[in-house]
């Protein structure tokens, strides 16, 4: 086995193939997960739609983590009791959003219900996120209080200038 170099390289994600980009997700999000007082166990294959488990150290919360590149609602998560997990590739900012109220607020306020991606393989998701979708998710975001409160200082001043 061979020495690594005295330095490393940090590694392009856009060069990474989607599996490597699951990996890597699920690593970072396990780091900042940790801040939060969760351990995280990644599952071999989607146990009850989850990509992995997420176990506060009080025991209280377990929760079942769908792990996406993006802010993403489906169809086969509803009732599942389900998290969606993403970063916001922009802001670099994690999210942890319980499924179905994502899923009922995307239906009655962003209108995808009459969308094809809705009405046909019944997911829908959000490659880029608007101001309008940054303030709902304030609330979910994986932030310390004095980020959140930049966030939602900088979300206000762009909804003014709307």
């Amino acid at each position: 086995m061979s020495e690594p170099p005295a330095r490393f390289k940090r590694i392009a994600y856009k060069a990474l193939n989607s599996r490597q980009k699951e990996h890597f997700n699920f690593q970072k999000v396990s780091a900042v997960l940790a801040d939060y007082g969760f351990a995280t166990l990644r599952l071999s294959d989607d146990w009850q739609g989850a990509d992995f488990i997420a176990n506060h150290v009080s025991g209280e919360y377990f929760l079942k983590v769908q792990l996406k590149g993006r802010f993403t609602v489906d169809k086969k998560y509803e009732k599942k009791d389900i998290w969606i997990c993403f970063n916001d590739r922009e802001t670099d900012i994690w999210y942890l959003v319980p499924h179905d109220t994502a899923l009922s607020w995307a239906l009655s306020n962003l209108n995808i219900g009459t969308t094809k991606s809705w009405i046909g393989p019944r997911r829908y998701s959000w490659p880029t996120l608007s101001r309008r979708i940054l303030s709902w998710l304030s609330d979910y975001a994986l932030i310390d209080d004095t980020t959140r409160t930049a966030q939602q200082a900088v979300i206000r001043l762009c909804t003014r200038r709307d």
